[in-house]
């Protein structure tokens, strides 16, 4: 009985609004700690406000782990929010120093605690087998590219195309469309004018195709976790008044 009403407590809008200002203020508080003058002044003071924000995520994380017992080890996110406070508590000295860096992983918490945060990457989670098919894809064409490349400029441009490695390098930046006319592209088509040939195309299918096939495997990821939602809400509600019309028959029973 205790655990049902604390864990009736902990899902209240109130309780999670709190924990997410929480979370918001800790990671205010982390970014003042990157400055030298800041905590000249007063970081004994941002010390002990950060100490606080992680004893309440961890009183947090405690009360839903006695409310839920092993259920709350079945929820991803509550996983997810256990991962996250369990890095926290790591010592920041010595061999674990570089791990004070991953205290702003804390601020990943949003995530579970807005929902339409959790569609977002509920969406772009079930997309990736699907992701995984295009990036082999790309690794493909990019090993392509770059053979091709390096066997047609290193000779006029190794710092651009001496390697492969190089070579798949500045294809990718061409890809991002990053300084790739002015930087790369025309610098070569000075020495091979037909140079245009080999990047255009790459450009059509790697920018405009693959990467496009990406952005449309996320979005129709989303859309289906947007309808899965959409159907779990209206069979809740379908259940809610199914329960009140059932109580309303036997209340009418009775009466007869």
């Amino acid at each position: 009985m205790i655990r049902q009403k604390l864990e009736t407590w902990l899902d209240q809008p109130i309780v999670r609004n709190t924990i997410l200002g929480v979370i918001v203020f800790n990671a205010i508080l982390l970014g003042l700690e990157t400055s030298n003058a800041t905590m000249a002044r007063i970081g004994p003071w941002i010390e002990f406000l950060d100490a606080l924000c992680l004893t309440v995520f961890v009183i947090e994380i405690a009360l839903k782990l006695f409310a839920r017992g092993w259920r709350f080890f079945l929820n991803g996110w509550s996983v997810f929010d256990f991962v996250i406070v369990a890095i926290a508590l790591l010592p920041g000295a010595g061999a674990f120093s570089v791990l004070r860096a991953l205290r702003i992983l804390r601020l990943l918490r949003v995530i579970s605690l807005v929902p339409r945060l959790r569609r977002v990457v509920e969406g772009f989670l079930t997309a990736l087998p699907g992701m995984g098919s295009v990036f082999i894809l790309m690794a493909l064409i990019f090993y392509i590219g770059a053979v091709m490349a390096t066997r047609l400029f290193a000779g006029s441009f190794p710092e651009f195309f001496g390697t492969l490695g190089r070579s798949a390098y500045s294809l990718f930046q061409i890809m991002t469309l990053e300084s790739w006319s002015m930087g790369i592209v025309r610098p070569v088509m000075e020495v091979y004018p037909l140079a245009w040939a080999f990047f255009v195309p790459f450009i059509m299918i790697t920018t405009f195709a693959v990467v496009n096939l990406l952005v449309g495997l996320i979005v129709n990821s989303m859309q289906d976790a947007h309808h899965a939602e959409d159907v779990q809400r209206t069979d809740t509600y379908r259940d809610e008044v199914l329960s009140r019309l059932e109580a309303i028959e036997r209340r009418l029973d009775r009466k007869d």
